[in-house]
């Protein structure tokens, strides 16, 4: 695992967290596309802006990217090596986006653009529910489409907390050892 994709069937999958914790553990660093997109006051990066980072990081030989953006996809996947999929039910993804929004009322995460402060709306909550079983179909198909074409990527499939925090222990358990 050098180049390694990180994503999440929906926001709250725990895609950041995971990600960091990973980073820490085998000491490569941590791109969040949230940081990458999101500009002050939630502005958005334009595309070219946002693809153009993405490029720049995909360039070198290790790295972290964390999350979705369907627009920047194929950047990540055509180089990345591993790519992790946190999977776990749609309610801990709503309960999680609620947490986080708790936890950091008026407050930039440190996975966030700066300047975003922490924000809920119903439409986001609404578009958790509503686009996480044709999510998960899509990325299924992504999957069987690597398989397909022979690309030689590392797919990891994660379903819910206790098979994260297995990879995770196990992970540092081998490193440890070496």
């Amino acid at each position: 695992m050098k180049r390694i994709m990180v994503m999440g069937i929906s926001a709250g999958a725990g895609k950041s967290t995971f990600a960091r914790k990973l980073g820490e553990l085998i000491q490569i660093d941590v791109h969040h596309l949230d940081a990458l997109f999101w500009k002050p006051g939630w502005k958005e990066a334009s595309i070219e802006e946002f693809r153009s980072s993405q490029e720049e990081i995909v360039t070198s030989p290790i790295w972290i990217i964390e999350g979705n953006y369907s627009n920047s996809y194929d950047i990540r996947s055509n180089r990345a090596d591993t790519i992790i999929y946190l999977e776990v039910p749609r309610l801990v993804c709503l309960y999680r986006v609620l947490k986080r929004w708790v936890t950091h009322f008026g407050q930039t995460r440190p996975d966030m653009g700066e300047g975003c402060n922490e924000k809920m709306e119903l439409s986001f909550l609404k578009f958790i529910w509503t686009t996480y079983y044709p999510r998960k179909d899509k990325m299924q198909k992504r999957f069987e489409q690597f398989q397909q074409t022979g690309q030689n990527k590392t797919v990891i499939l994660l379903k819910n907390k206790a098979q994260i925090d297995d990879f995770l222990h196990e992970l540092q358990r081998k490193h440890t050892i070496l």
